[in-house]
């Protein structure tokens, strides 16, 4: 499979590819490095590659403009583009227009540009074909575990089984139920949430945990529960005078 610069496919073919080589060389040697990861994240390389060198062009490109560039076949590259599309990091828009070019526009593709928007969705469609299913079979499982526990209650090798699916299965349902708030956070959201902890030390998150650990659950949620019905006005106030208590208690 050719991986040869587009800009020099363009001038064959005469296509309308734009771009310098060196540039070229540079998107297609991350588009070959992200699809060779993109099976690590469950998801195609041809995928990976499509998505990875729209991204770097950043405009909307044809499907032949695509093919062309990363030396895929014309199937390869319409089901790469069409799968993209439903993990929702690609979206279909109208090809721009040439110069000299009449007639309707035709279609053309582009990475979505919110990197934390296209996230979002890799992560709900992960969730939706692999944490689901995995979900499902555990739950079934689990089922058949503690049914056949129940009608044999001699067997300890059968109950240690069910009640080690029981423990595992509420692990995978909290995992599961942290990695599905992720989608359900608007980008902004997502982004300032993440930028706040990367602000903060690993010393503080840590003992932070730590002191969490010390805490009653109950007393917890019922605090994160009450801060969570605050309007923004009366939880900066909350705020405020939270950090003042704590300052002031921890002398």
């Amino acid at each position: 499979m050719t991986t040869e610069p587009a800009t020099v496919k363009a001038q064959e073919t005469g296509g309308d590819v734009a771009g310098s080589e060196r540039a070229e060389r540079i998107r297609l040697r991350l588009a070959n490095a992200w699809g060779e990861m993109g099976a690590s994240w469950g998801v195609a390389p041809a995928i990976a590659r499509v998505h990875a060198y729209l991204m770097t062009r950043q405009a909307p490109l044809t499907e032949r403009e695509v093919r062309e560039a990363l030396g895929l076949s014309h199937r390869a590259a319409s089901l790469a583009l069409a799968e993209a599309e439903e993990w929702g990091i690609v979206e279909r828009v109208a090809e721009p227009r040439r110069v000299g070019r009449r007639g309707p526009a035709g279609t053309a593709y582009s990475a979505v540009g919110d990197h934390w928007r296209w996230f979002g969705r890799v992560v709900a469609e992960r969730k939706t074909r692999e944490g689901d299913p995995i979900i499902a079979v555990l739950e079934r499982t689990a089922g058949e575990a503690a049914a056949e526990a129940a009608a044999h209650p001699d067997d300890d090798d059968l109950t240690a089984l069910r009640d080690w699916l029981a423990t595992f299965l509420v692990f995978v349902r909290l995992f599961d139920r942290a990695i599905g708030l992720v989608p359900q956070l608007e980008p902004r959201e997502l982004e300032r949430g993440l930028r706040l902890l990367g602000q903060v030390p690993d010393e503080t998150v840590l003992r932070l945990v730590h002191l969490l650990d010390g805490l009653d659950e109950g007393d917890i949620i019922d605090l994160v529960d009450a801060l969570s019905r605050l309007s923004p006005s009366a939880a900066r106030r909350a705020t405020k005078l939270m950090s003042g208590v704590v300052r002031t208690v921890a002398r």
